[in-house]
């Protein structure tokens, strides 16, 4: 039959466009009805092709039954978290060690060496951050970082790839987990800097799963727009079910990797890869290990490493009591002090065993009460709350640690290793916390150690800080003894610039 008034029939491709379409739609409600979330479609009919295609790989991504049993546990049924009721400070190697432990310490970085050499050792940064609390439109890898040069926090984290190639005659293959938000920007900034010259079959990048938030009181999903879900990422803990989803764990078995160094993106100083550290986690034959320092205070916004019933344990900040955070030792130092800063390393079966396909991914989700924009189904308005309003469905990294069979903490000195830059300059720069005015002057203070180690005169002011600006490049040196290997100044000039 032919249409009237001069219409043609829809082409092959258009029926089979549009039954593709039909059948998504079909699928997408059904699985919304596992949740009791069919209001996510309430506007599919009115949709053009690309708002449609857009919600549907949307609500595609999600496991929609998964999500309803995390409504019932975390939405509907609220469970508070409890103090356990066996809470000891963890132990941990100190960054220098005692006579005992020096000759542990020596194999130890032998042993971490010898698995850099022979491959055995990935590099794992989490990327997913936009530069939101920075003003920074782009991902959070892109921004400056460094004081002289400018060089981004990927270039730094590239960098440090690069020098300790060199030094182990190896190739380091570095896996990245962005986000939906950022991923496309990210491969496009890879691309233009040539990816650093580490080579694209080196570099690995994947974005991060989202969840939906959940509106506290009806627990519906929430939508932001008529084709779009109110989504965040998973949290931290979620990379280590990315590494598995996204076929980053089957590619480091096939190059033969046995040891994963997890880092975040915004420290520019982080070890990338550290010798010692690895060395001492596989001499311990564990599973999970992580970095701390010393926290510079009580109540620093900083996890605490724990033994919780002799297991190894991270409780946030504001989760640890005040009596127990105060808590102080008989020499005078805080009793808990183990600071946590995101820096792992993980055995990669290990990763695997968590991701066991018969039992699920093994990290728990954790409730977080959020204001969340939203549009209103009923009047097509978008709502702005002024109090929590969603449940946003979270895992943590640390929460691995429990479940190894052995997990050690190494002690790293901050100012070695933990400059981040989470938050924009503070108009009065004695409120700049985590910032690019905090982590710069780190970087500085870090350069001067370094050379006056290597018999260099930095000029200093009355309060010991460094006047003159210094950047070390980490191709230049990632560790102090690599400046003896080159030809320094005998001093740094009063408030110049040196770069290395």
């Amino acid at each position: 039959m032919t249409p009237g008034n001069g219409a043609k029939p829809p082409s092959d491709r258009t029926r089979t466009t549009m039954s593709i379409t039909t059948d998504r739609i079909s699928c997408a409600r059904e699985q919304l009805a596992l949740a009791g979330q069919e209001h996510v479609l309430h506007f599919v009919d009115a949709l053009n092709d690309a708002d449609c295609t857009r919600l549907l790989s949307q609500i595609e991504s999600i496991d929609w039954s998964e999500i309803g049993s995390l409504i019932e546990s975390h939405v509907n049924n609220r469970a508070g978290w409890q103090l356990p009721d066996c809470i000891d400070p963890a132990p941990w190697y100190p960054c220098v060690p005692a006579a005992e432990l020096q000759d542990k310490y020596t194999k130890a970085r032998a042993l971490g060496e010898q698995l850099l050499r022979g491959g055995k050792v990935a590099a794992f940064t989490v990327a997913g951050g936009q530069g939101t609390r920075l003003g920074w439109d782009a991902p959070k890898g892109t921004f400056a970082a460094t004081p002289i040069t400018g060089t981004t926090l990927f270039g730094c984290l590239a960098g440090y790839i690069t020098k300790a190639q060199a030094r182990f005659g190896c190739t380091v293959p570095w896996y990245i987990m962005t986000s939906p938000a950022n991923d496309a920007d990210t491969r496009a900034f890879f691309e233009d800097h040539g990816y650093f010259g580490l080579g694209s079959d080196n570099i690995m990048l994947f974005p991060q799963a989202m969840m939906p938030a959940i509106d506290a009181t009806t627990a519906k999903v929430l939508l932001t727009s008529r084709d779009g879900l109110a989504l965040s990422p998973n949290g931290h803990g979620g990379a280590l079910k990315a590494l598995h989803t996204s076929g980053a764990t089957a590619d480091m078995r096939a190059r033969g990797v046995e040891q994963i160094s997890y880092t975040q993106v915004d420290n520019p100083l982080v070890k990338v890869v550290d010798p010692l550290f690895i060395g001492l986690h596989a001499l311990d034959e564990a599973q999970m290990s992580s970095k701390m320092v010393s926290k510079a205070h009580p109540t620093e916004k900083l996890g605490n490493f724990c033994l919780v019933d002799d297991k190894m344990a991270v409780i946030e900040y504001s989760d640890l009591p005040d009596e127990l955070a105060q808590q102080r030792t008989a020499d005078g130092e805080l009793r808990f002090s183990a600071g946590s800063i995101a820096i792992h390393v993980i055995r990669h079966d290990f990763v695997e065993q968590l991701n066991d396909a018969t039992r699920g991914f093994a990290l728990p989700y954790h409730r977080a009460d959020k204001k969340v924009d939203y549009l209103d189904i009923a009047t097509g308005d978008i709502i702005e709350p002024d109090e929590p309003n969603a449940v946003k469905l979270e895992m943590f990294v640390f929460d691995a640690l429990p479940l190894c069979e052995s997990s050690i903490v190494c002690e790293t000195d901050r100012i070695e290793e933990f400059a981040p830059i989470k938050n924009a300059d503070a108009a009065d720069p004695a409120d700049c916390v985590d910032s690019p005015l905090t982590s710069r002057r780190l970087q500085i203070e870090r350069a001067a150690r370094w050379l006056e180690s290597a018999g260099v005169r930095v000029p200093r002011n009355g309060d010991g800080n460094v006047d003159p600006v210094i950047e070390i490049r980490p191709t230049t040196a990632i560790e102090p003894d690599d400046l003896r290997q080159i030809e320094l100044p005998q001093h740094v000039e009063r408030a110049s610039e040196t770069l290395l």
